[in-house]
């Protein structure tokens, strides 16, 4: 730990001067010393699963990998408490299991897609609406509407004084 590089790190993000009789250096060094004990015991705990493995695949006809460094000279101790090792194929049971689940999901998507269908989708029209078109205009309407647009004509070139007039007794109820 360099009290040093600390100092300047501390004082380029934050602004703040530390000395180097602070106790926070203290905190620093109480944190390494409880960082490098449990990165011990980690490593130690990794160690021991690893022989454990490659104890398994010795027992097992395996070929474990040449071991390298401080694991060669280490005995190899076999764990009670790991389980038996799965056979590549699954059982019988294994499978009937896995095939009446695999059912049960077809059957359960298919209960889904059959609820869809039956409440999601329009009941279709039994007797189709009826179509309903106007008669043809009688020569009394056709007259009417060419005298109404001939009207709306003559009202348009009229002076505004009159055609407002026109417009307020057009609106009048008779």
């Amino acid at each position: 730990m360099d009290q040093q590089k600390l100092r300047t790190l501390v004082f380029e993000k934050t602004g703040v001067k530390v000395d180097s009789n602070d106790p926070i250096f203290a905190l620093v060094a109480l944190n390494e010393a409880v960082l490098a004990d449990t990165v011990e015991r980690h490593v130690a705990l990794i160690g021991a699963a690893t022989r454990d493995l490659l104890a398994q695949a010795a027992a097992q006809g395996g070929h474990p990998p040449a071991a390298t460094g401080t694991m060669a000279s280490a005995p190899l101790p076999v764990s009670p408490t790991l389980s038996p090792p799965l056979s590549p194929l699954p059982a019988p049971r294994d499978l009937r299991l896995l095939a009446a689940s695999a059912g049960i999901a077809v059957l359960s998507a298919l209960l889904v897609l059959g609820g869809q269908i039956l409440f999601f989708t329009p009941a279709p029209a039994l007797v189709p609406a009826p179509v309903v078109r106007a008669p043809a205009l009688t020569l009394e309407q056709a007259e009417a509407i060419e005298r109404g647009e001939k009207l709306a004509r003559a009202v348009e070139k009229l002076d505004p004084k009159i055609r407002k007039l026109i417009e307020a007794e057009m609106e009048k109820k008779p």
